[in-house]
């Protein structure tokens, strides 16, 4: 949908240059006959996120409801957005080289720097990463080189990490010698108990904390926090950014908050791609800033005394003595980082609050009625942000999907392949895309999916 920006008071100016009373009067050459004086079919009163959902349904028929979350998610990106950023003079910047050629793309960027830190409640924000699951990879190690009290390469990365974030991470760092080891989570909340944690870790850089964790499961990261700066560890937070809008910031986390921060961009008016393109974000405090990998844009003043930006704290080894360098990740997602950028400018504080705080809402009534389907149960009795896990009864979780596919529903993300575990047992979001009708519609054709396949399987 364009984003028409006139006033009414605009549109007056306009009629009065060309010497026009009104707008009827632009169209007088159409005969009457031919002209419509009702739109009947166009509701009143409805919003751009319904009005948008209505106009895609007329054009190309009913789209398949998404409750797939897993680290993707589908939120309402406002009309206003895309079409800010696809005007040309962001769409065909590149990296800003030149400082005094860019200061646009570096204001930009340090705009976004700055909601970044402040929503994550860190100290310094760079100015992003190719994506979520890179973004932790390098957050190891950066891990392994800001802790200067451990010798040891060991990364303490919990099973209830997403598995694609675990898998690229462990590509990335295996040939240096820094280890992954596992935290098994417990199996009737869904997360670490943090009493089952060992009194003697022994030598570990670092502690990977995810929240809310793959299962939409929130973690106890206040005593986990504190439980790995007492064992001399830093702390790795991996979040999704829309939640930290309701949650503590990774900032606040128990005494002296996570040292470092990262995860996915995308839910920040990135619109769903198979495979992208999405952004990275990594904040991290002060002390450790000279160790954090890709751009950071600084706003100092000229000769002048006039406000300016710069690329600053970027070593010159990461362009020419590339073995030095803290990472070869040197440019960052611009356009998509831009779309954020003014996603969380025209949201605002209360705004992506809201978005948050609809989405828990939605997830958690969808929990209840699912819950209520004979042969469909909860798994973990732990608190939720906007993702939940049920499991099946006599069923395969991979035939639910693909019937609940049949219906219109795209109904979950498997997990039977990367948690056996767990059985059959999927992933469930709800965002604040989804409205009453919407659930009642899965809930519908779950229970009608639930009674085809144990009616064929009896």
């Amino acid at each position: 949908m364009p984003f028409i920006p006139h006033t009414e008071n605009d549109v007056q100016q306009m009629l009065a240059s060309i010497g026009v009373s009104d707008i009827e009067t632009l169209f007088d050459e159409i005969p009457a006959e031919l002209r419509i004086r009702s739109l009947d079919k166009v509701p009143a009163g409805l919003n751009e996120m319904e009005m948008s959902r209505l106009m895609r349904a007329r054009a190309s028929g009913p789209q398949p409801l998404c409750f797939i979350g897993a680290g993707a998610y589908e939120h309402h990106i406002p009309a206003a957005i895309w079409e800010i950023v696809t005007r040309g003079e962001f769409y065909s910047a590149y990296t800003p080289y030149q400082a005094e050629a860019s200061q646009g793309t570096l204001q930009l960027i340090y705009e976004y720097q700055s909601m970044m830190a402040h929503l994550t409640g860190m100290e310094a924000s760079n100015a992003s990463l190719y994506d979520g699951a890179s973004g932790l990879a390098e957050a190891v190690l950066m891990a392994v080189r800001a802790n200067r009290q451990s010798k040891s390469k060991r990364i303490l990365m919990p099973a209830t990490v997403n598995p694609n974030y675990c898998s690229v991470a462990q590509t990335i760092v295996e040939n240096q010698g820094i280890t992954l080891e596992l935290l098994d989570y417990e199996v009737e909340t869904g997360c670490i108990d943090v009493a089952s944690l060992p009194s003697d870790p022994g030598d570990v850089a670092a502690l990977v904390i995810p929240q809310p964790n793959f299962f939409g499961v929130l973690e106890d990261v206040n005593a986990l926090t504190d439980w790995a700066h007492t064992h001399g560890m830093l702390v790795i937070a991996s979040v999704n950014p829309t939640s930290l809008a309701l949650l503590t910031p990774p900032g606040e986390w128990g005494e002296h908050g996570a040292d470092i921060v990262c995860g996915e961009g995308q839910p920040l008016g990135v619109p769903l791609a198979g495979g992208g393109p999405y952004f990275g974000f990594m904040c991290c405090n002060l002390k450790h800033v000279r160790q954090m990998p890709g751009r950071i844009v600084g706003r100092t003043v000229d000769v002048d005394g006039k406000d300016g930006f710069t690329l600053t704290l970027q070593a010159r080894e990461q362009h020419i003595r590339r073995s030095k360098a803290t990472s070869n990740i040197c440019t960052n997602q611009g356009l998509v980082v831009t779309a954020a950028t003014i996603y969380m400018t025209l949201l605002g504080a209360q705004g992506l609050q809201r978005v948050a705080s609809v989405s828990h809402h939605n997830t958690q009534t969808l929990c209840e009625q699912l819950s209520a389907i004979e042969g469909v149960s909860p798994v973990f009795t732990s608190p939720t942000f906007h993702e939940f896990v049920i499991k099946f009864d006599g069923v395969k979780a991979a035939d639910v999907l693909t019937a609940l596919t049949a219906k219109g529903v795209l109904g979950g993300f498997n997990l039977s392949d990367d948690y056996p575990a767990l059985g059959e047992a999927i992933l469930v979001c709800a965002t604040e895309t989804k409205t009453a009708e919407d659930l009642a519609l899965y809930c519908d054709a779950l229970a009608a999916v639930m009674g085809e396949l144990k009616g064929g399987a009896a």
